[in-house]
């Protein structure tokens, strides 16, 4: 007997019920991530001999408690860890290892400033688009130094990008203690950006800027272009087996590898760009708390899918959001947070390489390799 052919459209209609449940396992893995923080934060605070509760009161209270602290604290402090989360997802998607989101971050957040600070004034409100565009294309021809080292030398993107992290950081002080140093030369920072350039605010009465709205739709185009679009399987495809993808697939390893590498240091760079101008309003030399390396931890726990990055990016900053708080009210260095959040890291990447747990990580996440279902 002949095989049963698959009605028209079963296949179209299994690729989409695999999307949403792949979806469904994102937000299943930022539910998970958010319990293993709590349960670790309260061990950790109980070992260091503080008040759990009152600690873990005084998170709550600084990060999702009131309503202008999930707006002007936690949500804030996600923009840059949304952005610079898929900056990091989709290069890891596509088997590209940048450590290099915080240097781009720092490089977009010094072209922008200069842009503002040379023609915000005269451009007015155009000055916030161009100041954007420029960190993000600041951001991509940092990453496209390392993406020459790689294809022309061969140099490990891993070594090349970690070293120009502390490049742009040794940029970025001379900047504002050279070419962009305010007036007075007394501070190690710029001038304040015009007015016209500020960032406009979603909600009236808090910080809430519209750097996070573009952090959301990021998200959200990313996560339908790594479904539903030829590029996003290509770098998929690339991701699981490059040598099967260039054989098989007839899919340019090394140009496509290349332009995720721009794509992520433009995500980056326009992360900086957004510091500038809706939080800081001026370049600082550590305008970037380790944004860019944070975001790694961001990018796994979301298992690289996108729409778990927003999640994830959210979750670490209502953690460095209530980590103030805790400072303040129970006398808890907000270190320990950080310590969480390393430790964390390490516990799922330990639980993902035991049997049927990596199998429940590897669900979660949606990694697999891409079949020709997948195609768009």
């Amino acid at each position: 007997m002949r095989p049963a052919t698959p009605a028209p459209g079963a296949s179209a209609v299994s690729t989409w019920r695999h999307r949403a449940a792949t979806s469904l396992g994102g937000a299943a893995i930022v539910v998970m991530v958010a319990v293993l923080s709590l349960a670790l934060l309260w061990v950790a605070l109980r070992l260091a001999g503080f008040d759990a509760t009152l600690a873990l009161g005084a998170l709550w209270r600084g990060s999702f408690g009131t309503w202008y602290a999930l707006t002007s604290s936690t949500l804030v402090r996600a923009t840059p860890l949304v952005l610079t989360g898929l900056a990091v997802a989709i290069a890891f998607r596509a088997g590209v290892w940048n450590i290099g989101a915080d240097g781009q971050l720092l490089v977009g957040a010094a072209v922008a400033t200069a842009v503002g600070l040379a023609w915000g004034a005269q451009l007015g409100w155009l000055s916030i688009p161009l100041a954007l565009a420029a960190g993000a294309i600041g951001g991509a021809l940092w990453a496209g130094v390392a993406a020459v080292l790689r294809t022309k030398f061969g140099v490990l993107e891993v070594i090349s990008t970690i070293m120009l992290n502390f490049v742009a950081l040794d940029l970025v002080g001379y900047l504002v203690r050279g070419p962009l140093q305010e007036p007075s030369h007394a501070y190690p920072q710029s001038d304040q950006i015009p007015a016209t350039m500020h960032l406009p605010i979603l909600i009236p009465g808090t910080r809430l800027h519209a750097g996070f709205a573009l952090a959301v739709a990021a998200s959200l185009v990313l996560w339908w272009a790594m479904r539903s679009t030829a590029a996003g399987f290509r770098v998929r495809a690339i991701g699981a087996n490059p040598d099967a993808a260039r054989v098989a697939g007839r899919v340019d390893v090394a140009r496509t590898t290349t332009n995720v590498l721009l794509l992520s240091g433009a995500l980056a760079g326009l992360a900086g760009a957004i510091e500038v101008s809706g939080v800081t309003f001026a370049l600082y030399e550590n305008i970037s708390p380790g944004y860019g390396y944070t975001a790694i931890a961001v990018a796994l726990l979301a298992g690289l899918d996108p729409l778990g990055v927003l999640g994830t990016g959210i979750l670490f900053g209502s953690l460095e959001a209530g980590a103030l708080s805790m400072q303040r009210e129970a006398s808890v260095p907000s270190v320990v947070v950080t310590a969480v959040e390393a430790a964390l890291v390490l516990l799922l990447l330990a639980i993902s390489r035991r049997g049927s747990a990596a199998s429940i990580i590897a669900r979660f996440a949606g990694a697999r390799s891409p079949t020709p279902d997948d195609a768009p």
